[in-house]
């Protein structure tokens, strides 16, 4: 039998090519499984997100002075002042009406001394604020953070001693004024205190202090995990309390330490009666945010996005380097998601109003 020649050309030709790798369709793989269905449209990325900001998981801070009509513009932190007393009333009721969770307070005495008398004194600077910020919103939140930095004529967060051959903060020294402090925060219309100066057994004594005096109901708010952090330096021109000498290494966190020191300061405050624990600062810490919140998920936690981080990313914006408004909303669920459902932040009324709610 004679072949066609081209018969073996048409073999070839014909022959089955190497077959298609088949795209999965099963349940664990696309394009079963698409994952863009749920980005697709705006309602549906709203319904299935789980992280999200309110006005009222907020806490705005402020700086009071003496004086009279003084909203001075604090250069390294646009947007933010120091006010005097008589226009603080207003700047509370803004607050409140914006949906706020609160406001904490900040006080720059007239005078300073080396145990910060002023906050220890019923005529004092936080103590006439609090007088001020109650008459104007009897029922919105109010917090003072107590500490002696603002107070003291150094600038150190108590009282100073060379007792271990250096020149330090005595600790235990220094809890009895803390506790003082507590007391007179209070008796002026304080809804709740947040001790911020690290010092060991500051809870215990301030709860004693507030208990004692009869505020049983008085929270604490504890600054339980604050790092030595370079983010504190915009803040120090708004409160006027750079240490005049030294830094405070010596009692503040050491942010190349364990995560779980941490976790060891947090359970100590909570064992002396801490009802809220807050991480300071927010973004640089966000791991411990983390650890935190999984750790105690009980426990109210609040993190404080600092001055710092709010001042570069004012410089940047201003530069038209980054979106302002899109940086610090991406900025802030970072920290939600992170597990913190309370953020002390100076754009807590910006938000507020981007929010609209």
């Amino acid at each position: 039998m004679l072949l066609d020649p081209h018969e073996k050309t048409r073999e070839k030709t014909n022959m089955p090519t190497e077959k298609p790798v088949e795209t999965p369709t099963s349940a664990a793989g696309f394009p079963a499984v698409r994952l863009r269905r749920l980005r697709y449209h705006p309602a549906v990325r709203r319904l299935a997100a789980e992280t999200r900001l309110s006005p009222a998981n907020m806490v705005m801070p402020l700086f009071v002075r003496p004086g009279k009509n003084i909203r001075q513009e604090i250069a390294s932190m646009p947007g933010n002042y120091q006010l005097s007393l008589d226009l603080l009333g207003q700047e509370i009721r803004e607050a409140a009406e914006l949906g706020l969770g609160g406001v904490i307070l900040f006080g720059i005495p007239a005078e300073k001394d080396a145990i910060g008398s002023d906050a220890l004194s019923e005529s004092g600077i936080i103590a006439a604020a609090l007088r001020v910020a109650k008459a104007a919103a009897p029922e919105f939140l109010v917090m003072t953070d107590v500490c002696c930095c603002e107070y003291t004529d150094h600038g150190q967060c108590g009282v100073v001693s060379d007792a271990t051959g250096r020149m330090d903060v005595d600790n235990d020294a220094t809890l009895k004024l803390l506790a003082q402090q507590a007391v007179v925060h209070a008796r002026a219309g304080a809804d709740m205190v947040a001790p911020s100066g690290m010092m060991d057994g500051m809870i215990g004594a301030i709860r004693q202090g507030l208990d004692t005096a009869g505020f049983t109901h008085v929270p604490i708010m504890s600054y339980a995990a604050k790092y030595a952090s370079a983010f504190y330096g915009p803040f120090r021109d708004a409160a006027e309390s750079a240490p005049k000498f030294g830094d405070r290494r010596g009692y503040q966190m050491d942010p190349a330490a364990a995560p779980e020191q941490a976790l060891r300061e947090i359970e100590l405050d909570l064992a002396e009666g801490a009802d809220m624990i807050m991480v300071k600062p927010a973004l640089a810490y966000l791991d411990i945010i983390r650890l935190v919140h999984q750790q105690w998920p009980g426990v109210p936690l609040a993190a404080y996005n600092v001055s710092g981080e709010f001042s570069m990313v004012k410089a940047a914006a201003q530069r038209g380097w980054i979106d302002e408004q899109a940086v610090v909303l991406e900025s802030l669920l970072a920290i939600r998601r992170a597990g913190a459902g309370i953020i002390l932040t100076y754009w807590a009324k910006d938000v507020a109003r981007w929010l609209g709610e």
